[in-house]
């Protein structure tokens, strides 16, 4: 019997993603066996401090790269979004699951819907995508960092009393948790983060026989647009601290991409799109972005980095 031993964080979402990634590799391989090993990441221990501020590299996969590198597990099972577009020297991404719903959904105890939102509406999140995108269209609500698994910032919804939290659908749908869902969230208003509701494995190179039996379970399509929407993020060097989204979709032998780059307040918004053949996937990612650089995303990128120098002085 051939043994793999995956790595993945401990939260009920990440052990979700981790045990379907089993189960689908077992269901693929009947003589395969799969074990899984918990690791704990920066992510993961510090939770009061909102992730632009933290800093994006790796914060939820160092640990678990390391493991991997070292030998001590054979893959790793990461949300696609927390991958860094620069991979630790020796590792790859293998293949990638079919990917959920990659919207953003509201949740709201009170029922409320974005567009009945009270004026000064106070909305959970630390993500500055999402905040951005939230004040684009609606510049006085309020924003609350919160972090912590999907379970702690509902709870943190109700014990601070705000109008509602950001969340993204894949998550609350592997949880059982729709019945949740106040209102799924348009791209027209929100746009997804890069890789969002995909499920990623990683394994080391050279490694051919892991990367054979995992292969059987990636997903062309969702891997084809992953390509693409990486390849925008890395042409922007765009990560936690700055308001990027972007989201790929394959129909037939066509692409069809959408990105965006706000400003950390959202007054000032450069969005497009691209459509192209799924073979120059990468190639629409990169150009789509040096479009929105030409467009002058290049200096509100400047800009936000250069208040986020100042932040980590």
């Amino acid at each position: 019997m051939n043994k793999l031993k995956l790595g993945t964080r401990g939260s009920r979402l990440a052990l979700w993603q981790a045990r379907y990634v089993a189960d689908q590799l077992e269901k693929a391989i009947p003589d395969l066996q799969v074990d899984i090993k918990t690791i704990r990441t920066t992510g993961d221990k510090i939770l009061d401090v909102a992730l632009s501020r933290i800093g994006d590299k790796g914060v939820f996969t160092k640990e678990i790269e390391k493991e991997l590198l070292n030998g001590h597990i054979d893959i790793a099972v990461h949300s696609m979004k927390d991958m860094p577009t620069e991979l630790e020297p020796g590792l790859l991404i293998g293949a990638v699951l079919a990917r959920e719903n990659p919207s953003d959904v509201l949740i709201s105890h009170k029922g409320y819907k974005f567009s009945n939102l009270p004026s000064g509406a106070k909305i959970g999140t630390s993500s500055l995508r999402r905040i951005s995108q939230l004040k684009a269209h609606r510049p006085d609500i309020s924003t609350v960092d919160i972090r912590g698994n999907i379970e702690t910032r509902i709870k943190k919804m109700k014990e601070l009393n705000l109008d509602g939290i950001i969340i993204a659908y894949a998550g609350l749908k592997r949880l059982g948790l729709e019945d949740m869902i106040s209102e799924i969230l348009p791209y027209a208003l929100i746009m997804p983060a890069v890789g969002q509701g995909a499920i990623a494995i990683e394994l080391r190179y050279g490694d051919e026989n892991t990367r054979a039996l995992i292969n059987k379970i990636n997903h062309i399509p969702t891997a084809t647009a992953i390509t693409a929407e990486r390849q925008f993020l890395k042409e922007l060097e765009g990560g936690c601290q700055i308001p990027i989204g972007a989201l790929a979709q394959v129909s037939e032998n066509q692409l069809v991409m959408e990105g965006l780059v706000a400003s950390l307040d959202g007054r000032i918004v450069y969005r497009a799109s691209s459509t192209g053949v799924i073979s120059e996937a990468g190639l629409i990612g990169q150009e789509l972005a040096q479009q929105l650089l030409q467009e002058g995303a290049d200096r509100l990128l400047a800009e936000i980095r250069q208040l986020g120098d100042g932040e980590n002085e």
